[in-house]
This record gives structure tokens, sequence and C-alpha cells, in this order.
């Protein structure tokens, strides 16, 4: 059980406190409900782009790793469709420099075209390095556009193209900052060794005074689903790509559109990606790559994103199997799926595998500070305590009818990736 407190600041600051006097440390995370569907389709790759500038550095301290390292902290952040997560993890008695740091870059960065230029490069080196010099590095960028044809989750967080982010203009930066990075679009969580009445009396020391010039926006009950975005028609007929690159191997991606993360059928769909391909137990990996050996290795899971996301198997092929083969021994098991009730004790034991890892997940401060942000982001913040629940609740009924509905041809995208002659 993680017991916390919730604040909300006057600027619409979210506050949670999570006192945990068992450990010396301290995590500061800080949620901004801004991620790469909120970017605009012809200015795409800025909230990762962000990512990198907001360690820039500000007026006030132009080196923030080298304070960081003064207080032998460790930090680091991450962006994705939905939003973008920063942490800073320290020993206790450093929490006062920690607020002060964070409130420093959320208050403004020191915009500078030499910045920008220094983060531009990062980013492009980064393009290159994992997308196109990377064996499959890009799948994601083509199954995306492939997938979706509306929604913004048709382009990847660094981008639909790496020239977007070449492109960026310092306006363009300055305007993107201040339109999300902004207390009222932010959670921030503090789990550690901290007092509650202590660090409300830092966050409104250090953050109460941030207001942007348009005021404080008015709260909403769920972070998540606040905005607007189109939204996907429902797919009618098949879809199938095909591309050939320097790879070891044939991969074969299918994909099926599954509901949204505030859904039922949300844990349903997690349950059958485990029982397909979660360890040496499952479905697949028994069958697929153990007995028939058609894949060398083949996973199944869900994309995660808030919105409609996707339910994926990804597979490399043994030399000699076709992709028509592969396909049809995939074909097989989701079959199976729909014609038979998966058994208690199946659905029991990824059940019980998954409440084991998420409550061994809620050891370190920085796993729960990044839970409470992000339950709280969702508009489910007591979910954090409940989430095994939702599992067992999805009965082997369940599980079938999200097979039935979901695993049919004309809902699936297929993407045949090649290994160059």
């Amino acid at each position: 059980m993680i017991n916390y407190t919730q604040h909300t600041l006057s600027n619409g600051l979210t506050l949670i406190v999570n006192e945990d006097h068992n450990t010396p440390l301290c995590t500061v995370n800080l949620l901004y409900n801004v991620g790469a569907r909120d970017e605009d389709p012809n200015h795409t790759g800025f909230a990762h782009l962000f990512e990198h500038l907001m360690f820039g550095g500000t007026k006030e301290v132009p080196d923030y790793d080298l304070v960081v390292d003064g207080i032998s902290g460790e930090n680091n952040a991450f962006t994705n469709n939905d939003y973008t997560n920063y942490y800073l993890t320290f020993p206790a008695e450093h929490l006062e420099t920690a607020f002060y740091l964070e409130a420093d870059r959320m208050r403004l960065l020191d915009f500078s075209q030499k910045s920008l230029d220094v983060q531009r490069q990062v980013v492009t080196e980064e393009y290159h390095q994992r997308y196109e010099n990377q064996p499959y590095g890009d799948l994601w960028m083509l199954l995306r556009p492939l997938c979706y044809k509306r929604h913004p989750y048709r382009w990847n967080t660094i981008g639909a193209t790496i020239e977007h982010v070449q492109q960026a203009t310092i306006q363009e930066v300055e305007d993107f900052f201040f339109r999300y990075y902004r207390p009222d679009n932010c959670v921030l969580a503090v789990a550690g060794n901290v007092k509650d009445a202590e660090v409300l009396e830092l966050a409104e020391k250090y953050f109460g005074s941030i207001v942007r010039s348009d005021g404080v926006r008015e709260h909403t009950e769920t972070m998540a689903f606040s905005r607007h975005y189109d939204q996907e028609e429902p797919q009618t007929e098949a879809r199938r790509q095909q591309v050939h690159r320097p790879v070891p191997s044939d991969s074969l991606v299918m994909a099926f559109p599954m509901c949204a993360r505030n859904h039922p059928d949300y844990y349903a769909f997690d349950i059958i990606s485990d029982i397909l391909s979660n360890g040496s137990s499952s479905r697949m990996y028994k069958r697929l790559v153990k007995e028939q050996q058609i894949f060398v290795e083949v996973s199944a899971y869900i994309s995660g994103e808030t919105d409609c996301g996707l339910f994926i198997v990804n597979g490399k092929l043994h030399d000699g199997v076709t992709i028509a083969q592969a396909e049809g021994a995939v074909w097989k098991e989701l079959r199976k799926l729909q014609e038979e009730l998966v058994s208690a004790h199946e659905l029991t034991k990824v059940v019980n595998k998954f409440e084991s890892t998420y409550l061994f997940s809620q050891y370190k401060a920085a796993d729960r500070a990044l839970g409470l942000c992000y339950f709280y982001w969702l508009g489910k913040l007591d979910w954090i305590n409940t989430e095994p629940e939702r599992y067992k609740q999805v009965s082997a009924e369940h599980l079938q009818q999200v097979a039935r509905k979901t695993f049919r041809p004309e809902n699936c995208s297929v993407l045949e990736y090649l290994k160059q002659e």
C-alpha cells in the first residue's frame, strides 16, 4: 500500500507526497501533460526536442547536471506520445536544492540560438543512430502511419521527419514552452525520506510564484483526456506494407487497433499478450519458437498509449520460413483464443505474475513517484494501490470476447520487414 497526500497550489500545480522513512533517498518527479500527440503535424518532434532543451540550462543554473552531481544525484527524462517525464533522485537532505533546480527550469529556460543549435544536432544524431543506422530501427516509423490515418499517434516521438526539428526556430520553441511547460499542466510527486509539511512549504516557496501571463487554466478532472484529438475510423480492410532492409532476418509485424487506457478491455488485451508470449511457458514461445521453429523470437504486446493503442505481434523468422507461413502460424494461435476458453490455471498464472511484478516495481522511491504522477495524470490516482485487482477481475469469457472482436483479418495491419539479398 502506497500512502500519499495530495495538494493543489494556487497556480494549478498538483503536488503528491509519499513519505518513506526507510530510505535515505528521495525522488522528485515531474510529469508534464505534453507528448507527441500534442504537436502540429507540420512541426513534429517538439516534445522530444524539449526533453533535451530542459537540460540545456537557465540563466540562474547554466549547467543543470553539474549541480545534480554536486548533491550526488541522478536524473533522467523520457518522452512518449502522451506525456513528458523528468525525475531526480538524491540524498533526502538535498530536497530544497532539487526543488530550486526544477522550479528554475519550469520558470524559464535560457532560450538561445546556441542552445537550440546544440540540441537540434543531438536529436539529429539520435535519429540517425537509433532509426536509420540500427537493424529494424525504422520499424515504428513505418508501422505508425500504416495503422493510424487521422490520430497524431501516426508519427513517432522523434518526429514524422527529422527536418521538422532541424528547422525549428527560437520563436516556435518559446511558444511551445509557454504553452505546455507551466504549473497548471504539471503534476509533481515527491517520494522518499521527507515530511509532507516540509515538501508543501518548499513547493510553495519555489513553485508557488510561477504563473504564466494568461493566468491559471481551469483544472480538469483528468489531464490525460483533457484535450481532443482526431480519432480513427473503424478499420474495415486489411492493410499491408513490404520493405527490404539490411537486417539479419525477416520480421513479421501484425498490429490490431485496441481500446484506450481507461477502458476495461485494456486489461484483457494485456493479459492476452502475456498468455501468448510472456516467458518460456507462453503459448507462442512453446509452439512457434521451440516446437515448430518458425520464429527465432516472437513477442505479443500492447503499445500502451492513452488513446486507442495497438495490440502487436512481432517476430523474427527462421531462415527458410516464409512470411505467409509465419503469419498463418500466428493466426492459428489467435483463433485458439477465439475458439477455446483460457484455462483457470493459465489465467491465474499470468495474473499472479503481473501482481508480483507490479508490487516489486513499487520498491524504489523513483518508481513510486512516477506511478503517483502517472495515475493522477490518468485521472485515477487511487488505482496505484488497486491496479492488480483489475487484472483479477478479467474472466476467461472476457478474454474470448475481446479476441473475437479484435483478431479479424480486416482489422489487421501487416508489415513485412524483409532482409535485402
